[in-house]
């Protein structure tokens, strides 16, 4: 009595429909991952396919196309495709013909029969299955997720702490962001300024350069010699460029020595230069001291070539600069007591106004323009007397 109530009991127990109650879960999931509801369809299809093909008693490795999953919020229906024959000769692909004719009267020889796998002697493999694909499919959204997110913070600037450092290759490895949306950055040794130093917590800015998609999420590398580092903290010190008021033309930059940055005014009245160093040199200093004590020499950009040459040779005087015809080179004279000046230590100072400007830099003091200038005497000619 008490082994047929609980049969009874059993048999009045409500059926969950495994399909509606997969697609309540995938919803949910597409709420808080973000993960389309048909992309993880596809998934739990795919590997539900998969497993039937591994888990056959027979150990055949049926083609996935004969195996059909039928999975939508009426249930979760799976069956294989055979090809009715007249003698059997593969029982995993093959159904004899009069066989096939029970499931399908109209059936011919050599016509597709599909026949339906019981699902209840597949239901831990198929739950067992399911789960991992979830699992899986929650860890590659949110890779992709994380790394839309930093393929959008490319050319930008952020803030990290150092993990390690790389006692062989100096290549340092960065922690950027926060919470869920931290990820791992690369700052290779080529990459970072000559003599700084840093150590395992630090906090360091970083200018991101590119983004790749890695195992684990996303891979970022980051520079901090770029000159686009420059470009950035300035942004980020400089209201007037912030709002459009100055623009940075161009930026030429030797990191951890020197930098020369070319700036405009966009509307009168505003001093682009000034802007950027800021009430007491507030501004550059800030930028100066990130960079570790880079020296840093703004100046103003024009359209006439000749007066941006003579601006991007600061702090030297120049006489005069005049266009070379034919070619994108220009001829600077400066004072003798001015040369050594505007060729800079080891020519870095003519070197950054060229890469600046994109013009090429011929410097000469004015005691020798003056004796290249003067006229050759001619040899006087002798008149003979016919």
């Amino acid at each position: 009595m008490a082994r047929n109530t609980r049969a009874k009991k059993q048999a009045e127990a409500p059926k969950v429909d495994i399909g509606a109650e997969i697609f309540a879960s995938l919803r949910e999931l597409e709420k808080v991952k973000g993960i389309p509801v048909d992309y993880m369809v596809e998934r739990l299809k795919q590997a539900l396919t998969n497993a039937y093909r591994k888990d056959r008693e027979d150990r055949r490795d049926v083609p996935a196309d004969n195996v059909v999953v039928e999975l939508s919020e009426k249930g979760l229906s799976m069956h294989i495709v055979k090809t009715a024959v007249e003698e059997l000769e593969d029982t995993a692909l093959e159904i004899p013909v009069d066989a096939a004719r029970l499931i399908n009267p109209d059936v011919q020889v050599g016509d597709p029969v599909c026949i339906p796998v019981d699902i209840q002697r597949f239901g831990r493999i198929a739950a067992q299955t399911a789960k991992q694909v979830v699992i899986q499919g929650i860890r590659e959204a949110e890779r992709g997720v994380a790394y839309e997110s930093y393929s959008s913070k490319s050319q930008e600037l952020m803030t990290g702490t150092v993990l390690r450092i790389d006692p062989t290759s100096g290549d340092m490895f960065i922690r950027i962001g926060q919470g869920n949306d931290a990820s791992d950055a690369v700052l290779r040794a080529s990459e970072q300024i000559p003599g700084e130093k840093h150590a395992e917590g630090d906090l360091i800015r970083v200018y991101v350069l590119e983004v790749h998609k890695a195992g684990r999420g996303p891979l970022v590398h980051v520079s901090r010699t770029h000159p686009n580092l420059v470009r950035r903290l300035f942004e980020l010190e400089t209201p007037e460029i912030a709002d459009g008021q100055v623009e940075i033309r161009n930026i030429a930059r030797e990191a951890g020595s020197r930098s020369k940055m070319a700036v405009r005014a966009t509307m009168e009245g505003i001093d682009p230069v000034g802007a950027c160093v800021g009430p007491r040199g507030g501004r550059v200093s800030a930028v100066v001291e990130e960079l570790g004590g880079e020296k840093i020499d703004i100046v103003v950009w024009s359209e006439d070539p000749c007066e941006y040459v003579r601006a991007a040779l600061s702090p030297a005087d120049v006489i005069s600069v005049s266009l070379i015809p034919g070619q994108k080179a220009c001829r600077v004279i400066v004072p003798d007591d001015q040369l050594s000046l505007a060729i800079g230590k080891e020519g870095q100072n003519a070197r950054l106004a060229a890469r600046l400007t994109g013009y090429k830099v011929d410097i000469k003091p004015a005691s020798q323009a003056e004796i290249e200038e003067q006229p050759q005497e001619q040899p006087e000619e002798e008149n003979e007397e016919l």
